[in-house]
């Protein structure tokens, strides 16, 4: 039987490049997008173009009641267009960026960054694990700002650290399941992330570059391979790991 991914945020950027990837291994994929509904049919319709199912649900991450209306719609989708089956594979990616100094960040922008990229991650890995299936996998994504620091994103990679100990827990928890759950870590990207502050400036796209061995910056299908790999059977003993996906990055 086919399996199932969710991946949260997948209408764009690097979301929509796992969504693409994990299609392309031969699962079908449930995008969630916030705002870019006609983004997110786009990237259903490049899905069903290769043959498999797809569906976009709205996902809202800045209020715990985003969850609700989205596990509400959850279970319909399913049985109309993927037979009823359940998801396999989780994978946590939506989220959002910004550069706040810590001596300027606010109570309001840390609690946000919190719900966004720790709070609403648990409570929908929770409540979404009774309705998949034994034998998948979570795929949480996390940044490699938490092994090496760039100022101004003390809140960013802080959330993101949590994240990586969660992972463990998870891995440890859903073992019985036969569920794995792993961390993939993105280093410098080219998207629209942090309103495309690599894409956007060519100096700091090249200071980022002398960084990495390989000499430049990542780009989507450099993260999104990964995360499809984890997708797979290939990697059925891959569990609790971070997998650091940056070039090498300040080694």
């Amino acid at each position: 039987m086919t399996k199932i991914a969710v991946v949260t945020g997948g209408s764009r950027g690097l979301g929509k490049d796992m969504a693409l990837s994990i299609a392309a291994k031969g699962l079908d994929v449930i995008i969630t997008y916030n705002h870019q509904a006609e983004a997110a049919n786009e990237v259903v319709r490049a899905i069903e173009a290769m043959g498999r199912q797809a569906a976009a649900l709205q996902l809202t991450l800045d209020q715990m009641s985003g969850i609700d209306a989205f596990l509400a719609g959850l279970q319909p989708v399913l049985d109309q267009h993927f037979e009823g089956r359940k998801p396999d594979f989780l994978v946590n990616n939506a989220g959002m960026g910004a550069t706040i100094p810590m001596a300027q960040a606010t109570e309001a922008q840390f609690d946000e960054f919190l719900l966004v990229h720790f709070k609403t991650v648990y409570f929908l890995t929770q409540r979404l694990l009774p309705l998949m299936n034994d034998g998948g996998g979570i795929i949480n994504i996390s940044s490699g700002t938490t092994r090496f620091c760039i100022p101004g994103y003390s809140i960013y990679a802080s959330m993101k650290g949590a994240i990586e100990v969660l992972t463990r827990y998870m891995a440890k928890e859903f073992g019985s399941r036969g569920i794995r759950a792993n961390v993939v870590a993105p280093g410098p990207v080219e998207t629209d992330f942090n309103d495309a502050a690599i894409r956007n400036n060519p100096q700091v796209k090249a200071f980022l570059s002398t960084l990495s061995p390989l000499g430049r910056v990542g780009y989507p299908d450099d993260i999104g391979s990964v995360v499809a790999f984890l997708c797979t059977d290939d990697a059925k003993w891959v569990n609790g790991q971070r997998i650091e996906v940056s070039g090498g990055i300040n080694v």
